[in-house]
């Protein structure tokens, strides 16, 4: 080996070790990152939920920050119900989406919808709120006068939900179609060669074999949903009560961290933080959920 390919060889390690150090340093900047940010929410959180009391500050059905009454039942239930109304309208529609554009769709069709899901995840948060109050709102309120329904606004639990279910489209859709596609086209042409028709191959076949990617798409999109916060506020209600009617205003965990915490101050301030906990930890155990079921089914 001559000196200049000695050389190029010397140059092309250095390259490959310093390009080793960069993605090092750009993973532990995200660790770093995460950290940080636990760091931050449970050392201003946990003070605040011993003063309060654990008990006190998660089944409290009161929230008074004048009389230093803290309970964030009705804001946990509020994301609850939303956050699952969201899932029932989005997820089945985001899939059926996906599945059409992955194996029915036309290419000419395919060419215009598929930049049009894109889009929908461009779109600001505060832009889809105002669709909601203009368009899903009154909507709501006039079909509900339709079949008897008293309520007087159309901001409820079922106006957030549809709202939500569409903001989670694109992220459904989007990870499920790249899951479907990754599934290698033999377990379809072998379905199809044993006789089974375009359908079947199609559900009993490969989205089966994509239910790794899809679960993936429906738990980023219900960790959208769950932290959705001004689009919650303009078509919710915001009204911190417990309630099993979807025809009623309610307010969510992350509704009330943003409209109280420009003015809060102390135990106050230090609650809202300790609500921000309540909800990492619902996200924590969301993805710690999701990995475990990957694990059974691919076990």
């Amino acid at each position: 080996m001559n000196e200049s390919a000695i050389r190029r060889k010397g140059g092309a390690n250095l390259r490959e070790t310093v390009m080793h150090g960069v993605f090092f340093l750009c993973a532990l900047a995200s660790i770093l990152a995460v950290a940080l940010i636990c760091i931050f929410l449970f050392a201003n959180g946990i003070p605040a939920i011993k003063e309060i009391g654990l008990l006190d500050f998660l089944t409290g059905t009161t929230w008074k920050p004048g009389n230093d009454i803290y309970g964030i039942l009705p804001m946990i239930v509020g994301s609850i119900y939303i956050t699952a109304g969201a899932i029932i309208i989005g997820v089945p529609i985001g899939l059926l989406t996906a599945i059409f554009m992955a194996f029915y769709c036309p290419k000419r069709i395919y060419g215009i919808l598929k930049p049009c899901t894109e889009l929908l995840a461009g779109i600001p948060s505060i832009v889809y709120g105002f669709f909601g109050m203009v368009v899903i709102v009154p909507t709501v309120l006039e079909v509900a006068k339709l079949f008897g329904s008293k309520i007087s606004s159309g901001s409820t639990i079922l106006s957030a939900s549809i709202l939500l279910g569409i903001m989670i489209l694109p992220t459904i859709i989007g990870v499920s179609e790249a899951a479907l596609r990754a599934v290698p086209s033999s377990y379809y042409e072998g379905a199809v060669a044993m006789g089974a028709r375009h359908e079947r191959a199609v559900f009993s076949v490969m989205l089966p074999a994509a239910k790794s990617g899809v679960l993936a798409g429906i738990v980023l999109g219900v960790g959208r949903a769950i932290g959705e916060t001004m689009a919650v506020i303009m078509v919710a209600g915001n009204q911190p009560r417990l309630t099993g009617d979807f025809l009623k205003g309610i307010r969510t965990m992350t509704a009330n961290i943003v409209m109280e915490m420009g003015y809060a101050s102390g135990l106050h301030r230090e609650a809202l933080i300790a609500t921000g906990v309540v909800l990492f930890v619902f996200i924590l155990l969301i993805n710690l959920a999701f990995s475990v079921l990957k694990r059974r089914k691919d076990t």
